[in-house]
Formats: structure tokens, sequence, C-alpha cells
């Protein structure tokens, strides 16, 4: 996946040195990125030690939303598939201590499966 399909809203995986570079402000020492994907402007990042959200948001993308999630606080995540009218498919991800899920909407493709295996593994160590 490349470009183009980063602005049709589906999600490719990005390098991680340039990621890397890019938490330099956040991250921690002993973190390291493992796996992150790119939807449209924002980031699904999984480090070592948790979960990172990345919203770009304004027209320029310069004001940043970091959502930090540990990995054990994730109480359970739901994929739901795009259907046939439906162009949207979407990954809740619920935190402890909280009612409302985190959600992500991705397009209807196949690459919401590779993000949801990512979170699966992770959510299992």
């Amino acid at each position: 996946m490349g470009f183009l399909d980063g602005l049709m809203g589906n999600v490719s995986e990005v390098d991680i040195g340039s990621v890397e570079k890019e938490l330099g402000v956040i991250i921690t020492e002993d973190e390291r990125v493992e796996k992150a994907y790119k939807l449209i402007r924002d980031l699904i990042i999984f480090t070592n030690t948790r979960l990172i959200l990345i919203d770009k948001q304004g027209v320029t993308g310069k004001k940043v939303e970091y959502h930090s999630i540990p990995y054990k606080s994730i109480t359970h995540f739901s994929v739901e598939t795009a259907g046939t009218f439906d162009m949207d498919a979407e990954l809740k991800i619920w935190i402890s201590g909280t009612g409302t899920p985190v959600s992500k909407q991705f397009k209807k493709d196949k690459s919401i499966y590779d993000v949801q295996k990512s979170l699966a593994s992770y959510v299992a160590k």
C-alpha cells in the first residue's frame, strides 16, 4: 500500500525509523516502535509497552493529539466490517475505566485486519 491508499482512507504500514524520529519527544528511552500504520494523516503505533494513536488536526496538521494506551488497560476490542451498502469498517478499543470506546474508521478493504492482528498480538502479551 502506498500514498494513494492513505488518501483513500486505507491503512498502510509505515517505516518504523521515520516514526521513531517523529515520536522522539514522547517516547521513553527504553521504548521502541515495533509496528506503525498510517490512516490518512493519523497514525496507529504499536511500541513494546503501549499503543499510541496520533490524531493530526486542522488544515496543516500541526496540531497533534497523542493518545497513549498501555496494553494492560485494553479490556477488549472489536472490528465491524463494511457491508454491501456501508463503505466503512470500524475498529473499537475499550479502555478500563471508560464506557465509550476509542474508534477508528477504515475504508472497505482488508487493511483493518492487519491492524486487528497486531492489536491482538500485543494485548495477549
